[in-house]
């Protein structure tokens, strides 16, 4: 009989491209989850991984049978999930893929408020800008901007009307000055931000039919956007920001806007999850606690 901890270790190799990621996921020795795979082979009569020293890869009947084994394991949390819920207790384990910047100064403080009204479950968090595989990776759910032109997953809006916002720090105004028009950017040191080899140095803006697009440049640019928000802070020039991001800051005076006349570009705030799993009890309570969350923090004065 196949084991559920044997398909548990064939996911997690398949998805990582190696065993011993995998044993490190499970917190198991290497020699266990070879043992798994080869008790898993031998019960289906099939090499499911070429090995060599160097590599490992599904074979052509691995790569068939790898989407059975993601979906059983996913029906199976689903199953438990739902009968945790009918105990009205949430259980298990969930893995969040979250932005740098809205993660840690926002998200983090909500999942520890979540955790407090839910003992029992274990989240595991992954923290960073790059968009994350769903069907791939070993992450049930993401919170990101936009939404996602895949119609297999599911966005559920956190912040429809998130746009961006022209900041910077206080000093950083008294010393240069607030543009007063888009194309003064080029007057301007602007904090750039690259994810995957994209610079987003085209800054845009619109006010009644006028739209701008401004090509900014700047002495820094970061593939982290909470260090593209502390260079803000530090004075050091303009961050064309989230406005869920830098919200905090500019309530307490750490920032300040500039073209408020102008709009920025949106950027809607969205949990992402892929449809078989959209409605587990787990990601359900989850989705309801941030949009909440999320309401209270905007309205906060």
């Amino acid at each position: 009989m196949i084991r559920l901890d044997d398909l548990t270790v064939f996911v997690l190799a398949a998805d990582n491209g190696s065993l011993s990621a995998a044993a490190r996921l499970l917190n198991i020795a290497p020699a266990v989850a070879s043992a798994a795979i080869k008790r898993l082979e031998a019960e289906l009569g099939v090499r499911l991984f070429a090995r060599s020293t160097r590599s490992l890869r599904l074979t052509s009947d691995g790569a068939r049978y790898v989407e059975f084994a993601r979906n059983a394991l996913s029906e199976l949390r689903a199953g438990q999930d739902a009968l945790m819920h009918e105990r009205d207790a949430l259980r298990g384990a969930l893995t969040l893929s979250i932005p740098s910047d809205l993660g840690r100064s926002v998200l983090a403080g909500w999942l520890d408020e979540f955790m407090a009204q839910h003992p029992a479950l274990t989240v595991s968090v992954r923290i960073g800008d790059t968009p994350v595989d769903m069907f791939r990776q070993p992450v049930d759910a993401a919170v990101r901007y936009g939404v996602p032109d895949d119609s297999t997953l599911v966005a559920s809006p956190m912040a429809p009307d998130n746009r961006r916002v022209l900041c910077a720090s206080p000093a950083y105004f008294a010393r240069h000055g607030k543009p007063a028009t888009p194309e003064e950017l080029h007057e301007h040191n602007c904090l750039r931000y690259a994810l995957s080899e994209t610079m987003h140095d085209r800054w845009s803006f619109a006010k009644e039919n006028d739209e701008r697009v401004v090509k900014v440049s700047g002495n820094r640019v970061s593939d982290d956007g909470e260090l593209v928000r502390r260079w803000a802070l530090a004075g050091h020039g303009l961050a064309y920001k989230s406005h869920l991001d830098v919200l905090a800051d500019l309530r307490a005076g750490r920032l300040e806007t500039a073209l408020d006349d102008w709009t920025g570009e949106s950027a809607p705030v969205n949990l992402i999850s892929t449809h078989r799993l959209a409605a587990t009890p787990v990601l359900s309570r989850l989705r309801d606690f941030l949009q909440t969350s999320t309401a209270a923090y905007l309205d906060a004065r």
